[in-house]
């Protein structure tokens, strides 16, 4: 019975969902295949509004256990990803997350990884090392609250924010974030030029 239900489970985590409200642009584009078990296809499908979305003040602590929000991030982008250590499809896509971070380098884009994982630090902390993350920082969530205030439907959900601090763009699902394409296709709706990214490095 126990197998089953993890069956189940693993099933339903590895399934990808695209939001279908009708201010949002469904986006495809052709990307690698990623490393998982959950990727169903070759392509990255990234869901933009049509209008930025204001964005509830998620609140949250860091790797050193200090209270921050989103708020203290405002000045940047962000690639905001909901997970949790025990999602599947979170632990194949995360060292890409990290790769992608390295690659445009956070005064471009911060990648948030923003944990739902109850137990806290220490379990986020542990599979960061087993992954060998570097270029990530950690956040918790210990509530779940945030994942509720953003009306995610699993994790991973993983959702573009703008200088301003509004949504502009979300994917649920796993991903290879540091494809060409998908980096490409990053680049173009926040206007980060290739040059531009590699003169500031």
């Amino acid at each position: 019975m126990g197998a089953v239900i993890a069956v189940i489970a693993l099933y339903y985590g590895a399934m990808e969902f695209v939001i279908g409200r009708s201010d949002q642009r469904p986006v495809a584009v052709a990307a690698r295949p990623a490393d998982t078990d959950a990727a169903s296809s070759d392509s990255f499908t990234f869901s933009f509004f049509d209008q930025p979305r204001a964005v509830p003040e998620l609140r949250f602590t860091d790797g050193e256990g200090r209270a921050v929000s989103l708020a203290d991030f405002r000045t940047k982008p962000i690639l905001l990803n909901i997970w949790a250590t025990w999602c599947v499809p979170c632990r194949k896509e995360m060292p890409s997350l990290d790769r992608l971070q390295a690659e445009l380098g956070a005064s471009h884009l911060l990648v948030l990884p923003l944990s739902i994982d109850r137990q806290g630090l220490p379990v986020v902390k542990k599979f960061y090392e087993e992954l060998g993350l570097t270029s990530l920082g950690t956040y918790l969530d210990q509530s779940g609250k945030a994942a509720s205030e953003l009306n995610t439907v699993g994790v991973p959900t993983t959702l573009l924010i703008d200088r301003d601090g509004h949504e502009i763009g979300r994917k649920v699902g796993p991903a290879e974030w540091d494809s060409p394409e998908v980096v490409a296709l990053i680049r173009e709706h926040l206007g980060i030029a290739a040059s531009e990214q590699k003169a500031s490095q």
